[in-house]
């Protein structure tokens, strides 16, 4: 019998990867190549969605190369995106009117304020804001996609205008790759890409109309939404492979890692190190509404049941590596971070509070600056190396603290993944700061992984056996309380002085 192959599309902040894996859930490829971040002197932050695209059908086409694998043998392909990031394109011609909007972009501040001073339910005295987090589970943000898809119907010249003739497609990256990858045949989504557009109501499991109209998003230009290891429609990569096989599994990005990771009963919890973190914690088939400043999501929709998750997502932690070596020149290269914490002061009570485009959960505060404090005078190159490493675990600590209060839950163990998970210094704080393990998976690509996996669960060729079989490091608390609790003290007082008006 010939084997089958899996190829999982995971399309990031940063750039996009195909990951190849066999018929027993084994990695055995990868190519990936970056995609320009259109960052203005506003902060806006933009991607090309059509560089995307064409960086998508390389990948694969090198993926394939590489591998020497039969590409009749690829049996079905499972995409995880970047979530939030939203765009609009033309339902005739597939070609976007704007650029994507990248989650981290702010610019629909003004929008989610002119709401939040609305009230849609005036007989229960319900605050517009507080409708859209009871049927959404999401605080009233522009960090969603809703905000970002009101800002081109109010800016883009003739968005609005195509919209009203129906002939606008409004979504996130995955529907683009599939609305794309199927000429146009499919416009979908899975549930856990619709749960975070803030246009999605996650009881009723059906995209909400009292939404769609606070936002001026008609609902006629959303995507059909499909379980998340369902079908999405045919796709050959124009040409790539020698017959069309079906998308047969999508998921966010946090979500497919959060599957990846083998996180599918209540209680288990994933955080994921990219360009910003997603915290998450499986809650079971009910949602836990809480007012500690995480939100509520769909984890997702496979074998026809729904879970409920608790995420706290946090702007810069990977990026502040990034931010530590582009922008301040404090880094050669990313891998030197680890060693310059290592030889930092002990002593030094220097902390970086990164909120370079504000801050996320739990604050939700995009009007604040980022700053270091507490620098001394002896502060130097490798003291601010090492707070920038710790502000990635205190950020962490803040948002796993209130999901194990908001759920009833006491010892956790987080499982991570993430180009920042090689850097030991950074795994050993993270489990100190929390007082709990760590388990860091032996392959990175867990999101695309998810993705993978749930397309091979759909299509057959997969069962649940395949989860668990990742080998792993683990790291263990050894930091004594009392240090403990004088860090998170000062790093509290740090974050209090960034949020002062």
């Amino acid at each position: 019998m010939k084997q089958k192959f899996i190829i999982g599309i995971d399309q990031s902040t940063q750039g996009t990867k195909a990951i190849l894996f066999d018929e027993k859930g084994n990695l055995l490829h990868r190519t990936d190549r970056s995609h320009a971040q259109l960052i203005d002197e506003r902060g806006w932050v933009e991607h090309d969605p059509e560089e995307i695209y064409r960086n998508t059908l390389l990948v694969v086409e090198e993926l394939l190369g590489k591998s020497g694998v039969d590409r009749e043998a690829v049996a079905c392909v499972g995409i995880s995106n970047q979530r939030e990031t939203a765009m609009a394109w033309n339902r005739n011609t597939g070609k976007p009117v704007y650029n994507a909007i990248v989650w981290q972009c702010a610019r629909g501040e003004e929008i989610c304020r002119r709401i939040a001073v609305g009230a849609v339910r005036q007989k229960d005295n319900l605050s517009a804001a507080e409708d859209v987090r009871q049927r959404t589970g999401l605080k009233l943000s522009p960090y969603f996609s809703a905000a970002k898809l009101a800002w081109i119907m109010e800016h883009v010249e003739g968005a609005a205008g195509l919209a009203a003739r129906g002939e606008l497609c409004c979504g996130t990256m995955d529907s683009y790759l599939i609305y794309r990858l199927t000429k146009g045949k499919e416009f979908r989504t899975d549930y856990s890409n619709a749960s975070r557009t803030q246009l999605f109501h996650i009881r009723d499991l059906k995209w909400d109309e009292t939404l769609c109209g606070i936002f001026g998003i008609p609902m006629a230009c959303l995507p059909e939404v499909t379980d998340s290891d369902g079908y999405f429609g045919m796709t050959d990569f124009e040409g790539i492979l020698p017959a069309e096989v079906p998308i047969h599994g999508v998921m966010g990005d946090s979500h497919g890692a959060l599957f990846g990771q083998g996180c599918l009963t209540r209680g288990m919890m994933k955080t994921t190190y990219g360009t910003g973190s997603s915290i998450m914690m499986n809650i079971g088939e009910q949602p836990i509404f809480s007012d500690l400043g995480i939100v509520t999501s769909l984890a997702w929709k496979t074998g026809g049941r729904v879970q409920y998750v608790l995420e706290g997502n946090i702007n810069y932690t990977g990026a502040v590596i990034t931010w530590m070596k582009d922008q301040v020149g404090l880094l050669k290269h990313a891998a030197e971070s680890e060693e310059l914490a290592n030889t930092a002061n002990p002593a030094d009570r220097t902390y970086l509070v990164p909120a370079f485009s504000g801050l996320g959960a739990p604050y939700w505060r995009s009007d604040v600056s980022a700053a270091f404090v507490g620098m001394s005078r002896t502060t130097g190159r490798a003291e601010m190396v090492k707070a920038g490493l710790c502000s990635i675990a205190y950020q962490i600590a803040d948002i796993v603290a209130l999901m194990k209060e908001a759920a009833g839950i006491g010892e956790v163990e987080l499982r991570v993944d993430g180009g920042p998970t090689k850097n030991s210094f950074l795994m050993q704080f993270q489990s100190d700061i929390l007082d709990s393990r760590i388990r860091v998976p032996g392959v990175e690509e867990l999101s695309g992984l998810g993705a993978a996996y749930a397309a091979g669960l759909g299509a057959g060729i997969y069962d649940e056996s395949l989860f668990g079989r990742l080998p792993s490091i683990q790291y263990a608390p050894a930091m004594n309380p009392a240090e403990r609790n004088e860090k998170l003290k000062g790093w509290k007082a740090a974050v209090e002085m960034v949020l002062k008006p």
